[in-house]
């Protein structure tokens, strides 16, 4: 069973000023971090779609660059373009968004486990909310696309098809970094192992 990793960081992060992606965190950038979380997490291969600050981006090993023209499209396309990178062995994938530090190895595999279990698509679930890391099963992604569009990615999905979704319990927050304010206000995050 091969479960591959997904980083969505091709937005411009217009509330911070400049793309999340490019963001230290503890001295590392968030979307480094995001990669090192998804290996952590035992997600192989890791693509990264981007766009905004993509010929700033810092050295990804481990990752697969994918870069997302029409990102200013929003969120949806880019979850398409990333899905429809990965190669075929993938049964799945964990999807993670590159504003949230806050996530853990731990959620990641949790989801994991959950598939591996029997479940179609998991979502860690944060004091009974769901968030991120999301898991989709390869069966789901022709159903995800007619819900990813503009800034939606796969929540409209999620929503409609409840009866698909396995939420697991996580530990942690799916807090995302929007503004300066809120990079200020969970600075510094968990250091990752």
């Amino acid at each position: 069973m091969t479960v591959a990793g997904l980083v969505l960081a091709a937005g411009a992060g217009r509330r911070l000023g400049r793309p999340k992606a490019l963001l230290d965190w503890d001295g590392e950038p968030l979307l480094r971090r995001a990669v090192r979380l998804l290996h952590l997490g035992g997600c192989d291969p890791v693509h990264v779609v981007v766009g905004a600050g993509a010929g700033r981006l810092p050295a990804l090993p481990g990752a697969v660059p994918v870069v997302n023209p029409r990102w200013r499209d929003g969120l949806g396309g880019s979850l398409l373009r990333g899905l429809d990178s990965l190669p075929d062995v993938a049964d799945a994938v964990v999807v993670v968004l590159v504003d949230q530090p806050w996530l853990t190895p731990a959620a990641v595999r949790r989801v994991r486990a959950a598939y591996a279990a029997g479940a179609v698509v998991a979502v860690a679930g944060y004091a009974g909310r769901p968030g991120h890391p999301v898991l989709l099963s390869r069966a789901t992604w022709p159903l995800v696309a007619p819900y990813a569009t503009g800034d939606r990615g796969a929540r409209d999905f999620l929503r409609a098809r409840a009866d698909l979704v396995t939420v697991v319990p996580c530990d942690g927050s799916a807090a995302d970094v929007d503004t300066p304010a809120d990079l200020a206000r969970v600075h510094p995050g968990p250091s990752l192992p």
